[in-house]
Protein backbone atom coordinates (compact mmCIF):
# COMPACT_ATOMS: atom_id res chain seq x y z
CA UNK A 1 0.00 0.00 0.00
CA UNK A 2 1.14 3.37 -1.09
CA UNK A 3 2.11 6.34 1.76
CA UNK A 4 -0.32 8.34 0.21
CA UNK A 5 -3.23 8.27 2.04
CA UNK A 6 -6.28 9.70 -0.22
CA UNK A 7 -9.25 10.81 1.04
CA UNK A 8 -12.06 12.21 -0.91
CA UNK A 9 -9.72 12.23 -3.78
CA UNK A 10 -7.46 14.64 -1.64
CA UNK A 11 -3.57 13.63 -0.96
CA UNK A 12 -3.53 13.53 3.00
CA UNK A 13 0.17 13.13 2.62
CA UNK A 14 0.85 15.79 0.42
CA UNK A 15 -0.95 17.85 2.72
CA UNK A 16 0.43 17.31 6.19
CA UNK A 17 3.87 18.44 4.05
CA UNK A 18 2.85 21.22 2.99
CA UNK A 19 0.71 22.17 6.09
CA UNK A 20 4.67 22.10 8.23
CA UNK A 21 5.92 25.26 6.38
CA UNK A 22 4.57 26.92 9.49
CA UNK A 23 6.45 30.38 8.83
CA UNK A 24 3.85 32.10 7.23
CA UNK A 25 1.14 31.06 10.07
CA UNK A 26 -2.00 31.06 7.73
CA UNK A 27 -0.81 31.45 4.33
CA UNK A 28 -0.31 27.50 2.86
CA UNK A 29 1.43 26.93 -0.38
CA UNK A 30 -1.58 26.53 -2.28
CA UNK A 31 -2.47 30.22 -1.56
CA UNK A 32 -3.25 31.82 -5.18
CA UNK A 33 -3.69 35.09 -4.44
CA UNK A 34 -1.03 38.16 -4.97
CA UNK A 35 -0.50 38.92 -0.90
CA UNK A 36 1.28 41.71 -1.07
CA UNK A 37 -1.55 42.96 -4.02
CA UNK A 38 -4.16 41.96 -1.57
CA UNK A 39 -2.84 43.22 1.48
CA UNK A 40 -2.63 46.81 -0.16
CA UNK A 41 -6.17 46.82 -1.26
CA UNK A 42 -7.01 45.80 2.18
CA UNK A 43 -4.82 48.50 3.78
CA UNK A 44 -6.87 50.81 1.43
CA UNK A 45 -10.25 49.62 2.58
CA UNK A 46 -8.90 49.96 6.48
CA UNK A 47 -8.33 53.15 5.67
CA UNK A 48 -11.76 53.97 4.39
CA UNK A 49 -13.36 52.27 7.16
CA UNK A 50 -11.38 54.11 9.65
CA UNK A 51 -12.48 57.60 7.87
CA UNK A 52 -16.10 57.12 8.00
CA UNK A 53 -15.50 55.70 11.86
CA UNK A 54 -14.40 59.14 12.61
CA UNK A 55 -17.53 60.57 9.86
CA UNK A 56 -19.99 58.79 11.52
CA UNK A 57 -18.68 59.71 15.10
CA UNK A 58 -18.63 63.11 14.31
CA UNK A 59 -21.97 63.01 13.29
CA UNK A 60 -23.09 61.82 16.31
CA UNK A 61 -21.78 63.79 18.22
CA UNK A 62 -22.48 67.16 16.79
CA UNK A 63 -26.40 66.68 15.17
CA UNK A 64 -28.45 68.24 17.19
CA UNK A 65 -32.01 68.95 17.57
CA UNK A 66 -34.82 66.81 19.48
CA UNK A 67 -36.37 65.14 16.46
CA UNK A 68 -33.05 64.26 15.23
CA UNK A 69 -32.37 61.43 17.85
CA UNK A 70 -33.37 58.47 15.58
CA UNK A 71 -30.45 60.37 12.90
CA UNK A 72 -28.47 60.65 15.69
CA UNK A 73 -28.11 57.00 16.80
CA UNK A 74 -28.06 56.01 13.13
CA UNK A 75 -24.90 57.28 13.30
CA UNK A 76 -23.22 55.99 16.55
CA UNK A 77 -24.40 52.51 14.73
CA UNK A 78 -22.62 52.76 11.62
CA UNK A 79 -19.82 53.96 13.17
CA UNK A 80 -19.77 50.70 15.69
CA UNK A 81 -20.20 48.71 12.49
CA UNK A 82 -17.57 50.36 10.68
CA UNK A 83 -15.47 49.67 13.48
CA UNK A 84 -16.12 46.01 13.38
CA UNK A 85 -15.09 46.37 9.76
CA UNK A 86 -11.84 47.61 10.36
CA UNK A 87 -11.28 45.20 12.92
CA UNK A 88 -11.50 42.49 10.78
CA UNK A 89 -9.94 43.94 7.47
CA UNK A 90 -6.85 44.36 9.93
CA UNK A 91 -6.76 40.97 11.35
CA UNK A 92 -6.94 40.02 7.99
CA UNK A 93 -3.92 41.84 6.67
CA UNK A 94 -1.99 40.24 9.68
CA UNK A 95 -3.55 36.46 8.89
CA UNK A 96 -1.79 37.37 5.17
CA UNK A 97 2.01 38.19 6.66
CA UNK A 98 1.05 41.90 6.23
CA UNK A 99 0.87 44.96 8.66
CA UNK A 100 -2.24 47.20 8.65
CA UNK A 101 -1.82 50.94 8.03
CA UNK A 102 -3.50 53.05 11.03
CA UNK A 103 -1.16 55.70 10.61
CA UNK A 104 -3.42 59.29 10.83
CA UNK A 105 -0.86 61.31 9.19
CA UNK A 106 -2.10 59.69 5.61
CA UNK A 107 -4.97 58.42 6.79
CA UNK A 108 -7.56 60.71 4.54
CA UNK A 109 -5.47 60.20 1.46
CA UNK A 110 -5.31 56.52 1.27
CA UNK A 111 -9.59 56.05 1.99
CA UNK A 112 -11.57 55.98 -0.76
CA UNK A 113 -14.15 57.86 0.91
CA UNK A 114 -13.86 61.39 2.30
CA UNK A 115 -13.72 63.19 5.88
CA UNK A 116 -16.89 65.14 6.24
CA UNK A 117 -17.12 68.00 8.51
CA UNK A 118 -21.02 69.21 7.91
CA UNK A 119 -22.79 70.74 10.67
CA UNK A 120 -26.71 70.27 8.86
CA UNK A 121 -28.07 67.10 9.12
CA UNK A 122 -29.11 66.70 5.43
CA UNK A 123 -25.31 67.17 4.84
CA UNK A 124 -24.21 64.84 7.28
CA UNK A 125 -26.90 62.19 5.57
CA UNK A 126 -25.81 62.95 2.23
CA UNK A 127 -22.28 62.91 2.83
CA UNK A 128 -22.72 59.49 5.03
CA UNK A 129 -24.76 58.06 2.03
CA UNK A 130 -22.21 58.82 -0.71
CA UNK A 131 -19.25 57.08 1.97
CA UNK A 132 -21.45 54.25 1.60
CA UNK A 133 -21.71 53.81 -2.34
CA UNK A 134 -18.17 54.80 -2.64
CA UNK A 135 -17.40 51.95 -0.14
CA UNK A 136 -19.76 49.81 -2.09
CA UNK A 137 -17.78 49.96 -5.30
CA UNK A 138 -14.65 49.72 -3.77
CA UNK A 139 -15.80 46.51 -2.21
CA UNK A 140 -16.65 45.43 -5.68
CA UNK A 141 -14.07 46.19 -7.29
CA UNK A 142 -11.99 44.68 -4.51
CA UNK A 143 -13.74 41.31 -4.51
CA UNK A 144 -13.62 41.10 -8.75
CA UNK A 145 -10.06 42.08 -8.49
CA UNK A 146 -9.26 39.07 -6.29
CA UNK A 147 -11.52 36.53 -7.69
CA UNK A 148 -11.47 32.59 -6.91
CA UNK A 149 -7.79 33.24 -5.78
CA UNK A 150 -8.34 34.06 -2.25
CA UNK A 151 -11.69 32.60 -0.85
CA UNK A 152 -11.34 33.81 2.63
CA UNK A 153 -10.66 37.65 1.56
CA UNK A 154 -13.67 36.86 -0.81
CA UNK A 155 -15.95 35.91 1.47
CA UNK A 156 -15.07 38.71 4.76
CA UNK A 157 -15.36 41.87 1.61
CA UNK A 158 -18.68 39.86 0.06
CA UNK A 159 -20.15 40.26 4.14
CA UNK A 160 -18.58 43.59 4.44
CA UNK A 161 -20.14 45.23 1.36
CA UNK A 162 -23.59 44.06 2.64
CA UNK A 163 -23.55 45.78 5.56
CA UNK A 164 -22.60 48.94 3.44
CA UNK A 165 -25.30 48.81 1.46
CA UNK A 166 -27.52 48.00 4.65
CA UNK A 167 -26.14 50.99 5.88
CA UNK A 168 -26.62 52.97 2.53
CA UNK A 169 -30.39 52.12 2.57
CA UNK A 170 -31.01 53.22 6.25
CA UNK A 171 -29.60 56.26 5.13
CA UNK A 172 -31.33 56.92 1.88
CA UNK A 173 -34.56 56.37 4.16
CA UNK A 174 -33.63 59.36 6.58
CA UNK A 175 -33.17 61.62 2.86
CA UNK A 176 -35.90 64.39 3.21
Amino acid sequence: MSKKSKHGGLDTAEIRVAAKNIENGAVTDGYQANSKHVVDMLNGALATELVCVLRYKRHYYTVTGFHNGPVKAEFLQHAKEEQAHADLLATRIVQLNGKPDFNPSSLNERSHAEYDDSTDVQAMIKANLIAERVAIESYRQMIEAIGDTDPTTQHMLVGIMAAEEEHADDLRDMLI
